[in-house]
């Protein structure tokens, strides 16, 4: 996977769709990344696209926590709120909130919405879509601290609904723009029973596109639904086929003939062939994406001197430059750089305080003093065998390691079992870390931080805890003022980069390819939980 001349695939295609290439981005700089493309000129009748990471397993939202199925149900299913392309939250399916006080939070509902068999949606819709999370027998992949602190979803009016929380939340409504606020039929949930979100009985949801065919293992098809509410975002394309292909290759080769006409996270061995595609443009747009390798918190990576000093030994730029073929920077912090919607000044600032990104050999090996584990057992790290490029990664921190006098194992394991390791405590056993391509699922670094270093957070994996961070979390949630809540935030994303629970390495942009007959989708990263087959359109070419 690492190819030379990565400086000259940071080519930033802007302008007219199918226009020239624009100067190389420096890709530490937001404001040489996009937010948008051009908007469409003309409507489609079909248009084909890709899902890189394959078919979804269910396209039930609450079961939707993950790139595979996330980035067909965000075009089905709506929530209460909704990321927008510049990473702000608004008001969707909720009209307003009113806060009576700091855990009591007021819905009005909009009005003349309908599902897709035309029943309007209800308050008790909604109050059904909210509690299935907090319904053990439903298995919602978002059941967590956040769902675990509603105390109570009351339909208070025709169309109002009122969410009592046990303790204060400041993110609430961020986490509204998520699946934790998708509304879903209930008779129609309750008719499916255990069919619901498979090819069989699929779901029913308010959103822009109604599910067609589903073809299992090849593709699914969405079809405008023509009684959207929303008629300001109808659906410009009537049908869009989403098709399973994951083979690198396979999918480069789809893209450059025009066989499809569009993917989002272009795999990163095409980006040498597409970059000079003549059928149509590589577009790099603002992210929320890192990837990252995680701590099981055992062995000799569970001490997190041992975690801090191989981060500050291996050349993170190197990987971001080669491996990720010039697409990524070198991560600071398990947040990525610019993923906040409030506070950007703060949170700008405090990481000026954070560690630098380059190598440092000998604060490495000081830090390293400090550890009180057997540093000659190795250090196992898991990835999955189908992505290449991770082997890549891990000998680049292998190398790393080699210098402070650590071991470090690639250990590569089928796809199919990798998913294991985010769900199943047993599948990470004997491992001390597991590689992975994560996002902020909101602009919001308090609930990516929460969720990553808070005891129950969703993506606690290891189980760390520390009392300084679960302290400072609960007050910056319990903080209403933006930024005050950003100065408490930072004060935790320093304390968790000291620790270091998960190892930082790179902020990746977001990859997508464009035919030349079709343009109109977000190029930032806000496809898994925003409609972005209704901004696609024809270029009229």
């Amino acid at each position: 996977m690492i190819s030379a001349g990565a400086a000259g695939l940071l080519l930033l295609l802007t302008g007219c769709h199918g226009g020239a290439a624009a100067k190389a981005p420096d890709p530490s700089n937001q404001k040489d990344l996009l937010v948008t493309t051009p908007a469409p000129t003309t409507n489609l009748d079909k248009i084909v696209w890709n899902n890189n990471f394959g078919e979804p397993p269910s396209i039930d939202p609450i079961k939707s926590a993950d790139y595979p199925a996330s980035g067909v149900v965000s075009n089905l299913c709506e929530s209460l709120f909704q990321i927008q392309p510049d990473f702000s939250i608004k008001p969707n399916l909720a009209k307003s909130v009113k806060n009576i006080d700091n855990t009591t939070y007021v819905y009005q509902l909009q009005e003349g919405v309908t599902f897709w068999d035309g029943q309007p949606m209800t308050a008790d819709d909604v109050v059904f879509s909210l509690k299935r999370h907090l319904d053990p027998n439903e298995i919602s992949y978002w059941a967590s601290d956040v769902t675990a602190n509603i105390a109570a979803v009351e339909k208070t009016g025709p169309n109002e609904v009122t969410v009592k929380l046990k303790s204060p939340d400041a993110t609430f409504d961020n986490q509204l723009a998520t699946p934790v606020g998708a509304v879903v039929e209930q008779a129609q949930r309750e008719k499916a029973g255990a069919d619901y979100g498979n090819p069989g009985a699929g779901v029913m949801c308010t959103g822009p596109y109604s599910v067609g065919e589903w073809k299992q293992g090849v593709s699914i098809t969405l079809d405008r639904y023509d009684g959207y509410w929303n008629t300001a975002k109808k659906a410009k394309t009537k049908q869009v086929e989403i098709q399973f292909i994951t083979d690198p290759s396979s999918i480069a080769n789809a893209l450059a003939t025009g066989a499809i006409d569009g993917s989002y996270d272009v795999p990163l061995s095409a980006i040498n062939q597409l970059s000079s595609s003549t059928n149509g443009q590589l577009y790099y747009g603002k992210s929320l994406q890192n990837m990252a390798i995680i701590s099981t918190g055992t062995g000799t990576l569970g001490d997190p001197a041992v975690r801090k000093a191989l981060t500050l030994a291996t050349d993170r730029e190197a990987i971001a430059k080669t491996v990720f073929e010039g697409t990524s920077t070198a991560a600071q912090s398990l947040v990525p750089n610019g993923g906040w919607n409030y506070g950007a000044q703060i949170f700008a600032d405090a990481r000026k305080d954070l560690p630098p990104t380059t190598p440092n050999i000998d604060e490495a090996k000081k830090v390293l003093k400090e550890a009180k584990v057997d540093l000659n057992k190795p250090i196992k790290i898991v990835y999955p065998i189908d992505r290449t490029f991770y082997a890549d990664i891990i000998s680049e921190f292998a190398n790393a390691g080699a210098k402070l006098g650590l071991k470090i194992e690639p250990s590569g394991v089928p796809g199919a079992q990798f998913g294991a390791f985010f769900s199943d405590p047993k599948a990470r056993a004997g491992a001390d870390a597991f590689v992975t391509t994560n996002y902020m699922n909101v602009a919001d670094p308090l609930i990516h931080l929460g969720a990553i270093a808070g005891p129950k957070g969703m993506q606690n994996y290891s189980g760390f805890s520390d009392p300084q961070i679960t302290e400072l979390l609960a007050k910056a949630k319990a903080t209403s003022d933006d930024d005050a809540r950003a100065k408490l935030t930072a004060q935790v994303e320093a304390l968790v980069m000291d620790k270091e629970p998960w190892l930082p390495v790179v902020d990746s942009s977001t990859r997508l390819f464009m035919s030349k007959r079709v343009t109109g989708v977000p190029a930032s990263f806000v496809y898994l939980y925003y409609p972005w087959a209704a901004d696609l359109g024809g270029t009229g070419k």
